[in-house]
This record gives C-alpha cells, structure tokens and sequence, in this order.
C-alpha cells in the first residue's frame, strides 16, 4: 500500500481546517468536539481539560437550561443531558420537549406535572439527581431521599392527563391544572466528595471542582513535574509528582507477590504509578481511589505507554493544621556532572561556563561535583558554593552541553 500524494494532501487540508477552526472559534471547535466524543468517558475527560487550558467554562448539566448534546452557552459549554452515563436519549427528549415553550420548571411538584418520567427508570433519574441536573429544583440529597415520591406523583400526573381529570372547566378558554400535594423534600444534602465520586462516574469528568485543586498549590513546591507531563522523552529520568488516585488495579508478580498499578491525576493530565511489591507491602494503606499522594520515582516505558515507576509515595492528608503539615519532600541530592577535556581547551572552558549558567537556573539544595576527565585520568572538584534544584528541564540542558552518560544523580540521606 502506498500513501500517494493525493492521501497525503487531503489529510493535510483536513488538518490546516480543523487547526484554524480550533484557533478562531475555539468555542464552538470544543463544543463539536465534546458533542462527538459522547459516550467515551476518557475522551470527555480530556477534552474538558483542554477547555479548562483554553479557559472555557465548562457548565454542568441543568434541567431548565441543556439540550440533549452540548451546546454553547454566552462564552461557556453546556453539559448535554445525553452525555450523562445511564441516561439515554429517549429519556431526555420528553424533558427537553416539555420546556420548548421557553417555560422552565419552577419546581420539583412543577416538574413532575410537566416531565413524563414514565419513560425514564429509575436508575436514570437517580443519574440526572446525582450529578446536579435537577441542582434548581432541590439538593441533590434530598431529591434522592424522595426519589419514589416524586416518580410516584410524576405517574400519577400523566394518568390524569390521559383521562382527562388534570384540568377544570375551561375558564376564558385557558385549561387550569388541579393543585398539586407538596412533596415536602427531606434529607441532607451530600458531601462533596461524593458529589465528586458521582460527576467522575456519570460524566467522565469533574466538573464542581476537582478534588486536586486544594492541593495543587500546597504540593506545588515538592513536585518537579505534572502528571500530564510525563511522557517518553522523560523516560529513565527521575521525578516527583503528585495528585489524586482515581483507580487502582492490585495484580501479582510472576511468584505471586502483590504489587499495585494506579492511575494518578493532577490539574493536567495523569500518569500510571506502580508500586512493587516491597513498597507497596509497606504502604498499601495508602493506595486508595481518593487519596491525594505525593509520590518519587523513575519513568519506564513499558510497551507503547509511559509509566511512573515508585520509589517513595506519602499521602497528604487536607485541614489537618496544613501550615504545619507539609508532605514529605523529596530526598537531598547529588548531581554528579563529568566534562571530558579535549585540545581545544577554549571550548572546553566555554562548555565549563554553559554548564554553570544552567546550574544558576535552578536554584535549589541539591548539591553539585563536578569531574574532569582527560585520557584515563579523573579529577574530582567539589563545589562547596555551588547548589541547584536537579529537575527534568535541567537534565535536558545539561544533557545537551556534555552528553547524557555524563551526568548522575545520587540520593543523599536526610
């Protein structure tokens, strides 16, 4: 098969269309691009990050206010009611069609009257409660305490429209709807992290806020790259990340020793993090959907996707007196750094001064040794004045001056 040039030109076009459309209407790009990927959970997850760094709000589904698929809302998305997981098209198309006279629902008790919830089971409506959709009509607590009752009423509603008992005499040719009981909601609202554990299940993303954004900038200064950083050109580099375990898989070595794989999410994107099993037996408590960790590794490769190998995980734990509470940093370093010496010693003592311009660009405690190499001969300098924060980006610019083998790090004791 070959890729000829008309192949090649058409995916180009295609490309330049949708690389301008996303540059000058990133808008409603963003809104097609949710709208298609309805039903991938990972994929709405992803593309509602990219409206976050794009600085588009992304608006949660409202009952009074969103259309089956997403839509644009003044400058903001509007969550589809058909994006949401158990909830089917035919469930939403009576809702949507009984508000398209521009009357929103006032109510619960007007809800049920107007919406014909015949068509949509249980497990649907709990769906359209748990992630907010009915968030003007009551509290999502107390809409889930009452949730037979208001199916309960909603039936009844329609049978006494189909025979005829849900309006009095016509009064100046206007029919006149019976009252309606009072369906009295109890029950306390829910907490936000299971607020949070339902908008992940059911729209594949966080959308009240995510549960990371509290710790962001508290661990911030610990981590040395975002989770949605990590990629294959980090690979073999050591990191430290942090953020929000969202699954966790508990597998088995080939003698049978339990390690575990979790998937790790900050603001940015997320990694795979996999703790063997020496590790993992001294911290398993720590490996929760939930829990918040700061964690110290390697990157490996394994097949076509990138993983954080861990070396060090601890767990930050919010409202715990957090000004006195800092999470465990990463340990003190030494960044060993070899120049091999050649004939032209102008050159040598030019890459010398790049190599500590990129020192100075990173401040930090990490301490430095320089060595000298010319034939079989080593000289060691220490650098008692000099210190620097070894990271990703400092590697890369070092690695570009003397060369990848010519750089080590070694972890110090505390």
């Amino acid at each position: 098969y070959a890729f000829n040039k008309a192949h090649s030109v058409s995916y180009a076009m295609i490309a330049y269309q949708t690389a301008y459309l996303k540059a000058n209407y990133q808008v409603e790009f963003m809104t097609a691009v949710l709208t298609m990927h309805m039903g991938q959970p990972d994929k709405i997850n992803s593309a509602v990050s990219e409206c976050r760094r794009l600085g588009i709000p992304v608006l949660p589904p409202d009952i009074n206010k969103s259309n089956i698929t997403f839509a644009i809302e003044n400058d903001g998305i509007r969550f589809g009611l058909g994006a949401i997981k158990n909830v089917g098209l035919g469930a939403v198309e009576p809702i949507i069609s009984s508000r398209e006279n521009g009357e929103v629902f006032k109510s619960i008790e007007d809800f049920c009257r107007r919406a014909d919830l015949r068509v949509i089971n249980k497990r649907a409506l709990e769906s359209l409660i748990k992630v907010g959709t009915l968030g003007t009509l009551g509290s999502r607590g107390s809409l889930l305490a009452s949730i037979d009752r208001i199916v309960s009423l909603s039936r009844r509603e329609q049978q006494l429209k189909e025979t005829g008992q849900s309006t009095m005499f016509d009064l100046w040719g206007d029919s006149v709807f019976l009252p309606l009981p009072d369906l009295e909601l109890e029950g306390e609202d829910v907490p936000l992290k299971e607020k949070l554990a339902w908008e992940k299940e059911l729209l594949g993303t966080y959308l009240s806020e995510h549960p990371f954004s509290h710790a962001a900038p508290k661990l911030a200064p610990y981590t040395t790259a975002l989770c949605g950083q990590i990629d294959e050109e980090m690979v073999g580099q050591g990191v430290v990340t942090a953020g929000s375990v969202i699954s966790i898989r508990q597998l088995l070595t080939r003698e049978g020793r339990p390690f575990v794989s979790a998937m790790l999410e900050d603001l940015d994107g997320r990694v795979e993090v996999t703790a063997w099993p020496e590790l993992y037996q001294r911290t398993r408590e720590l490996w929760v959907e939930s829990n918040i960790l700061l964690v110290e590794g390697k990157v490996r490769a394994r097949g076509e996707r990138v993983q954080l190998s861990c070396d060090r995980v601890s767990l930050y734990q919010p409202g715990i007196g957090e000004s006195e509470q800092p999470p465990a940093p990463p340990r003190k370093r030494r960044l060993l750094v070899n120049i091999a010496q050649t004939a032209d010693e102008e050159s040598d003592v030019a890459r010398l001064h790049l190599v500590f311009d990129a020192l100075k660009l990173y401040p930090g405690e990490d301490e430095v040794r320089l060595s000298v190499t010319k034939d079989d001969e080593v000289t060691n300098l220490t650098l008692p004045d000099m210190t620097t924060g070894y990271c990703p980006e400092l590697h890369q610019r070092l690695a570009a001056i003397v060369g990848e083998g010519n750089l080590l790090v070694e972890e110090l004791d505390r």
